[in-house]
């Protein structure tokens, strides 16, 4: 078994593709190895998965959390999702770029995603899951995000490619924008 980088993002965000195994019962991969994701410069112990299931249009962020800080490995196991991954990190070059990929039950990739980045996702098909090993447990009193439309940030979110309007929570579009989190001093716990 074996895992390997397909790409970089900024300076630690990893998208990670798995050796499959296909025969005439089904399909095989191993999702997670310790040792073989060390190999990879993930060396990080995860102490909590989440597991969510959305419908068509479902726009889940920008999230992340401050205290403790929570890096997350992303697959999705049904559907198709179109992840989106904002740095909040206040020194770094990059903070309030964005990077987009499509993670999906076809193409079995994962995605590393280390604290300091704000973490939101589109379904693209109903019944979209996404399953994320997490580095740090939830704690509701230090989680937070950026909301969505943020202008300042200019995401291209492929609304046009669903037959719906985005579905999103009261607290998604109450959120912060990137401006207004930084003039918080809880934004210090990510530097870069």
């Amino acid at each position: 078994m074996s895992f390997s980088i397909i790409e970089r993002f900024f300076d630690s965000i990893i998208l990670i593709e798995a050796d499959i195994f296909e025969d005439d019962r089904g399909v095989f991969m191993e999702s997670y190895h310790k040792d073989a994701f060390a190999a990879l410069g993930i060396h990080e112990d995860f102490v909590q998965e989440n597991h969510s299931i959305s419908a068509l249009g479902v726009i889940r962020g920008l999230h992340f959390q401050w205290n403790k800080p929570m890096g997350k490995l992303l697959r999705v196991t049904t559907g198709r999702a179109h992840v989106v991954e904002v740095d909040i990190r206040k020194d770094s070059p990059t903070l309030g770029k964005h990077i987009h990929v499509e993670l999906s039950a076809d193409n079995a990739h994962m995605l590393w995603v280390p604290a300091g980045f704000a973490n939101g996702f589109m379904s693209m098909e109903h019944g979209t899951e996404m399953i994320y090993k997490c580095t740090a447990m939830y704690n509701p009193k230090a989680e937070s995000g950026i909301v969505w439309n943020d202008p300042s940030l200019a995401i291209e979110w492929p609304v046009h490619e669903i037959d719906t309007e985005p579905i999103l929570s009261d607290k998604d579009i109450q959120a912060q924008t990137l401006a207004e989190w930084l003039s918080k001093p809880e934004s210090s716990h990510f530097t870069y």
